[in-house]
């Protein structure tokens, strides 16, 4: 790969400021074409958008219905009425497990969790296990990530009734077989619901070939504003959903003692929804497919490979998950033996390297895998050999720095 990035011009923080960005599993950062096109939306369309008939309150409408369409098309689902647009994907999954979970579930049924996952796709269905009576199971993992098939059959059982999973784990970047999950729920008349916050931004999804039936992801992860998520739903399971949340909008007629609700997806957005972020969001998808997947990866494994042979070769570093750039989608979580990830992001930080430190929202994976905590550095196409050398030359430097010498 060469040594300069073309892409980063895009990108007004990483032009104007020297930081060497390596968290963009927490938060992308946002080339400017997706800047514009917020900024013009409030420039240009703003007005309350499904409330007004006049012409610019009928333009912001036309613009949230352009912006739904293209996040159709981006995940493949069959129709714009599948798209709902919440604020992130912990509101998306909250969404589920509030309607569907709440309305579903009963006493006995299991509802089967990986145990990979973000706190986001687990909290949820805590709650739901423990209001309905269900049981909450957990599919467990190899160390590397790998969820084998025996795994997948010691842990479905004839009462599995809801299976949550992530499509890429945030913790060790390893992406799941959701394909065969969903298979194997589908014969069990299970459902399926995919947390793809860590895999939209890196990777194609197709939501009718991989057979899921819910899934969510935000749109800053993938370069897009903050504020905005969207939640797919196969039609047929939303219109039989109870509201999230209840207010305007969301209803076709109210009375003094009762409402009817509007069509999905607009019985699922109560309240102003961020059109705004959604043209934003609408622009960052399409940003990224001028990009283009192919090219996303190839940099992104380029620079993974140069990041994760560099920390091997650094005594008393190691790295959570597989052997193998290629099963990490950017993402390398380690440890340095005696100093505490927060030290260790604050060496790094201190030598204008940002990397995230702690559980990742990710506390009983780690609790699985014996490890307190970590620090994590996380790839984009957009970071450059020069950064990566930066990362390496500055971790090898954090236990002599902490005192233990050379």
């Amino acid at each position: 790969m060469e040594d300069r990035n073309p892409y980063r011009e895009n990108f007004p923080l990483l032009k104007e400021n020297p930081v060497i960005y390596l968290d963009s599993a927490a938060t992308a950062q946002k080339p400017s074409c997706v800047l514009r096109a917020e900024r013009d939306f409030y420039e240009h369309s703003y007005a309350n958008p499904m409330r007004g008939f006049y012409a610019l309150s009928m333009e912001a409408t036309k613009r949230l219905e352009e912006a739904r369409d293209e996040v159709r098309r981006f995940i493949n689902a069959s129709s714009s009425d599948e798209i709902i647009f919440t604020r992130n994907t912990t509101e998306s999954l909250n969404l589920v497990a509030y309607s569907y979970g709440l309305s579903r579930l009963k006493a006995g049924d299991e509802v089967l969790v990986s145990i990979m996952e973000h706190h986001s796709n687990l909290l949820p269905w805590q709650m739901a296990a423990e209001k309905t009576g269900a049981v909450l199971r957990f599919l467990e993992c190899e160390a590397d990530g790998r969820i084998t098939q025996e795994r997948l059959e010691a842990a479905f059982t004839d009462r599995t009734r809801l299976v949550a999973v992530a499509h890429v784990s945030n913790v060790l970047g390893c992406e799941n077989p959701i394909r065969q999950i969903a298979a194997m729920a589908r014969e069990r008349g299970a459902v399926v619901v995919v947390d793809a916050a860590q895999s939209a931004p890196h990777m194609p999804i197709d939501v009718q070939e991989s057979g899921v039936d819910f899934l969510a992801f935000s749109g800053h992860k993938l370069m897009g504003p903050m504020g905005i998520g969207v939640l797919y739903g196969r039609r047929e399971l939303l219109e039989e959903m109870p509201p999230f949340l209840t207010g305007g909008e969301m209803i076709d007629s109210v009375t003094r003692t009762g409402a009817v609700f509007a069509p999905v997806p607009h019985k699922f957005e109560a309240g102003t929804v961020n059109a705004a972020g959604a043209w934003g969001l609408m622009e960052a998808i399409r940003y990224l497919k001028r990009v283009g997947f192919d090219e996303v990866h190839r940099r992104e494994l380029a620079l993974t490979t140069m990041a994760l042979e560099g920390l091997k070769q650094i005594p008393h570093v190691h790295v959570l998950g597989s052997e193998r750039p290629e099963e990490h989608c950017g993402i390398l979580t380690f440890t340095i033996d005696g100093v505490h990830p927060h030290d260790v992001s604050a060496i790094l930080d201190a030598d204008g390297i940002a990397v995230r430190a702690g559980h990742h929202c990710a506390q009983p994976l780690f609790e699985y895998l014996k490890v307190n905590s970590a620090a994590r550095a996380s790839i984009y196409f957009y970071n450059t050999r020069e950064e990566i050398e930066a990362f390496l030359k500055s971790t090898a430097g954090i236990r002599r720095k902490m005192g233990y010498g050379e």
